[in-house]
């Protein structure tokens, strides 16, 4: 069993993507009813110097990107947990790639949301006024790189980057396919056999003298996060003074006890979600609905800004 350790006030790098710890010791929140007065918090947006914005899976949802989680979240007959880990990889890396290769062409497919644009564009804006906005995802689309946002923590690594499992070596890697073996292949429908490719033919690292096997760089569930990484966020956490919760369940840690780690300092946070998460209740503010049409009236210039 892996145990998991929390700090209300300290990130720590022993927790394990993917999984969902109980109850936590030592973070209380106000169980009051969160307010859906867009007003009321459009006044509290206003005076907000340094923001904090974490999304999820939700936010990629809307442009199309499956997110294979919940009742249906199968590739085949597997779900992603069965398939992003190193265990599965190293059993079976040519299915692992088939499955990333199906999941890149398809978001080199979409698009940034309303949702991506409105926190690029709310970033741009207030960063001429001397306030900031950062972005810490779960998501390893690049769709907010896309819609122009620059202070991004992608923490589950991005899926059009590579490690190589023998130098280490680190690249972005847009090709598609990512190597000819993979050409039409990664069907996602469950009576589609497994294409079987030797490892030879699969995606291999270019540096002089090496040809080792590469792997997506992302998170995998039972791998650490970065904690370089983690600190950095850590210190965001620490220092904003209002924090968005964008598209995501709240089940999924380390990144479900961020914006509770912000609540319990008494910094207001506001939900953006399709429906209610296990840490709702803990919020300032609750809007549900698509975060395409409920966020960018939220965040758009309000009527006390200075714009140079």
């Amino acid at each position: 069993m892996i145990l998991l350790q929390f700090h209300t006030r300290r990130l720590v790098t022993q927790v394990y993507f993917g999984l969902k710890p109980g109850r936590q010791k030592g973070i209380v929140v106000d169980m009051a009813r969160p307010s859906s007065n867009l007003a009321e918090f459009r006044e509290v947006f206003a005076k907000a110097k340094h923001i904090a914005v974490i999304t999820g899976a939700g936010v990629s949802a809307e442009s199309g990107v499956p997110t294979f989680r919940g009742s249906g979240g199968f590739w085949r007959k597997w779900q992603a947990q069965h398939l992003a880990t190193p265990e599965a990889f190293a059993r079976n890396p040519s299915r692992v790639w088939e499955f990333y290769h199906y999941r890149r062409e398809v978001m080199l497919t979409k698009s940034p949301n309303p949702a991506h644009l409105a926190i690029a564009e709310c970033e741009s804006r207030l960063s001429k006024q001397g306030r900031k906005v950062v972005v810490i995802t779960q998501n390893v689309d690049e769709l907010h790189r896309r819609a122009g946002t620059r202070n991004l923590f992608e923490i589950h690594g991005s899926i059009f980057k590579t490690r190589c499992n023998t130098c280490g070596s680190l690249k972005e890697n847009y090709k598609s396919p990512i190597c000819p073996a993979l050409e039409g292949k990664g069907a996602p429908e469950p009576e589609v056999p497994d294409a079987a490719i030797p490892a030879d033919d699969l995606p291999r690292c270019e540096e002089v003298d090496c040809r080792g096997l590469l792997r997506p760089n992302s998170v995998w569930f039972g791998e650490t996060l970065d904690s370089t990484l983690l600190a950095e966020v850590e210190k965001e956490l620490e220092t904003c003074d209002l924090c968005l919760v964008v598209g995501t369940s709240s089940v999924v840690y380390p990144a479900a006890m961020f914006a509770p780690q912000v609540a319990a300092r008494g910094v207001p946070v506001a939900e953006f979600n399709m429906e209610s998460t296990p840490a709702t209740l803990g919020f300032t503010f609750h809007f549900q609905g698509p975060c395409g049409t409920t966020l960018p009236p939220a965040i758009a210039r309000h009527k006390t800004e200075l714009i140079s």
